[in-house]
């Protein structure tokens, strides 16, 4: 599970990079297109409309050069960049503090910076563990969105080598009509296709190649089929307040990964209110031995 657009290159990845500021345009082409691929009769954002909770993922996309890209997809430099040793690249999750709207079509500054870098050990060997903080400012200096990404590096997979997750390949996935179904009892209904992922590695310039190519992900990786984007399953959470409960101004996003969730897998999303102002989202689905998998949760907390 990746992460969102990457960002500028560091001159130095055997350390933790200087903090790179760069402006970018908050740009309607991608929007247009994550609007469509949802297409759940939400209006579509224009130019100087605001932005949804956690479009900035969609919205300030980053291609690197063809000759900047490593075997897997992902920018071999960055901020933050692969650690030695650790090609692997998943995203964990974080933290998104939405203090002002951003705006379609407005020029915002992002700053990026590492802020830890751990070496750890689990259950799939030893990994690296990076936080990285963004903060994007309007053009007058104001913050409007403070973020922090936690990101996982791995060593690379051995040959024959399957994750925990991995068994025997998923059949192709079936096509389907749309991302999200309500089932009517408050909760929603998740399905993905190759499509759906392939046009949302192109609008968010993830260039990961778990979520497109079958070969690498299957016989490279280890997973027994396609894996569906991180950020996709977190915006897609978000997407059922906007269709539930529009009114509600979404302050705070905590989002964590749990395990992967492939093409054509069936999810089902609920929600429980803590509070007034507080609500856990859960993405989950029926594991090979009928328990419920947990793929990602997220807490909100929306404005009083």
């Amino acid at each position: 599970m990746t992460g969102p657009s990457g960002t500028p290159a560091a001159p130095d990845a055997s350390r933790p990079p200087q903090p790179v500021t760069v402006a970018e345009t908050v740009q309607p082409a991608p929007v247009h297109t994550f609007a469509g691929l949802l297409d759940d009769g939400l209006p579509t954002p224009h130019a100087g409309d605001p932005l949804p909770p956690l479009w900035h993922w969609v919205a300030l996309p980053r291609w690197p050069a063809a000759g900047d890209v490593g075997p897997d997809g992902h920018p071999v430099h960055g901020v933050p960049p692969h650690p030695p040793g650790f090609p692997r690249r998943m995203f964990a999750g974080g933290t998104v503090r939405l203090v002002s709207p951003l705006t379609v079509g407005d020029t915002v500054h992002r700053t990026v910076r590492v802020l830890s870098q751990t070496r750890k050990s689990g259950r799939q060997g030893e990994f690296t563990l990076v936080t990285v903080e963004t903060q994007l400012t309007g053009t007058d200096g104001r913050l409007a969105v403070l973020e922090t990404q936690d990101i996982i590096y791995r060593r690379a997979a051995g040959p024959g080598a399957t994750t925990t997750a991995a068994r025997e390949p998923l059949p192709q996935p079936d096509l389907v009509s749309g991302l999200l179904d309500s089932t009517g009892d408050g909760t929603w209904r998740l399905r993905t296709d190759p499509r759906l992922l392939t046009r949302f590695s192109a609008a968010t310039a993830n260039g990961h190649r778990i979520h497109y190519d079958w070969p690498y992900a299957t016989g490279v990786e280890g997973y027994p089929g396609l894996v569906v984007h991180g950020p996709l399953m977190t915006l897609a959470l978000l997407e059922t307040v906007r269709l539930g409960e529009p009114e509600r101004r979404v302050v705070v996003v905590e989002h964590r990964n749990h395990r992967p969730l492939f093409c054509g897998q069936t999810a089902e999303i609920s929600s429980v209110a803590e509070s007034d102002t507080t609500s856990t989202l859960t993405m989950s689905s029926l594991g090979v031995d009928g328990r419920p998998v947990v793929h990602t949760t997220v807490r909100v907390q929306y404005a009083p």
